[in-house]
């Protein structure tokens, strides 16, 4: 029988595309907003242990419940700024919902693959950030997310938490990209945070390497024999600003309508927020890479043939 897989985040970048991705391979539910309150207990324990038998696929028997065998928690509070204000909220979505979902799992005999993120670093490094480096988040987001990685390693052991960062995608409103796409198409001169390094990482490869940590399991239904932490991104770096230029250098040779004349590079001081963030937050991929047998795409590679498929969907 295909395996039961259960989806939490089923609306968010990448969650979206791994259900396009998944939904052929595995019996798989996914849930957003509408099927599950991520501040409310109860909620997460009925969505994940009251659910049927997705459309299409043929259960065990008639009166079969179905019980997933791989939780993937792609939902979180990833407002950073907003965090600063709202503590509770970011508390209950990244920390103690983690929490209940883990132990849910435990109780159920189930895995749980969970997105965090390079925010648990304080960016004082100047080498990329390995599984094992100290963590020491600079921002509520960050906390609360290393919380909830805490939370999971304290209740299950058969678990994969997966740290990505500067994620976008086709799916998302307010990513990264899509706003500087926004922005070139109204403005001729843009002003973009130069010092603070990273990697961009599109939500499909994120998706993609989570498929291929699944098959890889396939027969053991579960991911018992790779628990632990991992990095994932696309490989290279780059500053704010430099990905602002490639968006737009890209984007113009794809034919794009934009305005945009001028990317200035400034620095963090001169665009303060509320949430402080790591000035340098890469991440190695070395580990992952063992595992899938192949090192991630590069930044920019990923980024074009994101544009391009922005270009089919409209």
């Amino acid at each position: 029988m295909l395996k039961s897989i259960l989806l939490i985040g089923n609306n968010g970048q990448v969650g979206k595309e791994l259900e396009k991705i998944l939904s052929p391979q595995v019996n798989l539910v996914g849930i957003g907003r509408t099927e599950i309150d991520l501040t409310n207990g109860d909620s997460i324990i009925n969505a994940i242990t009251s659910l049927s038998y997705p459309t299409g696929t043929v259960s065990p028997n008639a009166n079969a419940q179905y019980k997933p065998r791989i939780i993937i928690n792609a939902a979180a509070y990833t407002a950073v700024d907003k965090a600063e204000n709202e503590i509770e909220i970011a508390t209950a979505i990244n920390e103690t919902a983690t929490a209940i979902m883990a132990e849910t799992a435990k109780k159920i005999g189930a895995s749980l693959i969970h997105i965090s993120t390079d925010y648990v670093f304080d960016g004082n490094n100047s080498q990329p950030y390995s599984e094992t480096h100290p963590t020491n988040p600079v921002s509520v987001y960050g906390k609360t997310k290393l919380a909830g990685e805490k939370a999971i390693e304290g209740i299950l052991d058969n678990y994969l938490i997966l740290r990505t960062a500067w994620v976008y995608g086709c799916c998302g409103k307010g990513n990264f990209v899509k706003t500087m796409l926004r922005l070139g198409g109204e403005r001729e001169e843009i002003r973009v945070v130069a010092d603070q390094i990273g990697t961009p990482t599109w939500a499909k490869d994120i998706a993609n390497a989570i498929s291929s940590i699944i098959q890889i399991n396939e027969n053991t239904h579960n991911i018992q024999n790779i628990s632990g932490i991992y990095n994932y991104t696309n490989s290279g770096i780059a500053s704010w600003y430099d990905f602002a230029v490639a968006i737009f250098e890209e984007a113009e040779n794809l034919g794009f309508p934009l305005k945009v004349r001028r990317v200035i590079p400034i620095t963090t001081a001169e665009y303060p927020t509320p949430a402080n963030r790591p000035a340098y937050s890469v991440l190695s991929g070395i580990k992952i890479s063992s595992v899938l047998g192949t090192y991630a795409p590069h930044w920019r590679q990923s980024l074009r043939r994101m544009l391009k498929e922005l270009i089919v969907s409209g």
